[in-house]
């Protein structure tokens, strides 16, 4: 965030917690959601989040009470890993809920106070009284990062990028990425040096690693904000490729698009449908440029909020289809 001067969320999910980190406007926050994890804490997610909200992200049919076993399978045997492809979308789609409720929680928590400096108890965090704004403008955010053996360690890259997309919905342009190492924690310790001597040279180290061998770069997903009809055209995408080729995509209401380029520089051309806002404003067009990554460019055009239908068989028909969008669990027949 510092040395590109951007906007960035960071999230680790573990067993047992999940943490959230941020830059909004050069602060700094880190939340930790005790309880939100994936092994050990796994019940606690289901309990926290309810069962059908798991439910609405597995694209086949399954009985709420296997659901319900599954789940606790795992919590008695919190480090096993799954063995079938069902076992992993189910796996998936409860750390979807693990996320979104660890960030609702990170975005109470970074706020900015208003008036004098007080101390803040948890109580007022989650009622929001007089403690001011959240920072968390994901309008504003320009990278995230995932980390934890979920994302990091997901079979496909596809699947991380969906996850990441599915919890935390990016709003405009936003670039994806995952810590595929690990290593986070220990660079930033080593950037960190204060020892003045080794300073400069453990910074430009620390960053060195983190770009080249750290991050995966999954991507850019594009987010147009508002809700349309369906079948209305909510984004339209002009790219000229670093080769000279140009692209055209037209994204209709409802439907994700997967564009797959490298980690490169593209000249990019973006106008919002009828009441859409890609970042400058409503039906304000942007001329920027945007990069891809071992996943690509995906627009998001299923709105902001986004809703996902309450019909069993049109949720079911709506998730196989982004999932095919994106090539994410390609063996999955539904």
């Amino acid at each position: 965030a510092e040395k590109e001067n951007i906007s960035v969320v960071g999230v680790d999910i573990g067993g047992a917690t999940t943490d959230i980190f941020s830059v909004f406007q050069k602060q700094f926050n880190r939340t930790v959601s005790a309880n939100l994890g994936m092994s050990y804490s796994i019940c606690n997610v289901l309990a926290e989040s309810d069962l059908k909200n798991v439910l609405r992200w597995v694209p086949f049919d399954i009985d709420e009470k296997e659901l319900t076993n599954r789940i606790g399978n795992k919590m008695i045997r919190p480090t096993t890993v799954p063995q079938s492809l069902e076992e992993l979308v189910i796996e998936q789609a409860i750390a979807r809920e693990a996320l979104r409720l660890s960030f609702i929680q990170h975005k109470a928590f970074a706020v900015n106070l208003k008036g004098v400096q007080k101390e803040r108890t948890i109580s007022d965090a989650f009622e929001q009284t007089d403690s001011g704004e959240s920072l968390v403008d994901m309008m504003e955010l320009d990278l995230m990062v995932g980390s934890g053996g979920v994302l990091s360690h997901a079979p496909r890259r596809e699947q991380s990028a969906r996850m990441l997309i599915d919890s935390f919905l990016p709003e405009g342009i936003t670039q994806l990425a995952v810590d595929s190492i690990f290593m986070m924690p220990q660079l930033g310790v080593m950037a960190n040096i204060e020892k003045e001597e080794l300073a400069e040279d453990a910074r430009n180290a620390a960053i060195e690693v983190f770009e080249k061998d750290c991050l995966i770069r999954l991507g850019t997903c594009l987010a147009p904000v508002g809700n349309a009809k369906p079948g209305a055209i909510v984004l339209i995408v002009e790219l000229t490729l670093p080769n000279g080729d140009i692209q055209k995509h037209e994204i209709k209401f409802g439907d994700i698009v997967r564009i797959e380029v490298p980690y490169e520089p593209i000249k990019a051309k973006l106008t919002p449908g009828k009441g859409m806002d890609i970042g400058a404003g409503k039906n304000e067009s942007i001329e920027t440029t945007i990069y891809g990554g071992v996943v690509g460019i995906i627009l998001d055009g299923r709105g902001r909020p986004m809703g996902i239908s309450t019909d069993p068989k049109q949720r079911i028909s709506d998730l196989s289809k982004w999932s095919k969008a994106v090539n994410e669990y390609p063996e999955l027949k539904v």
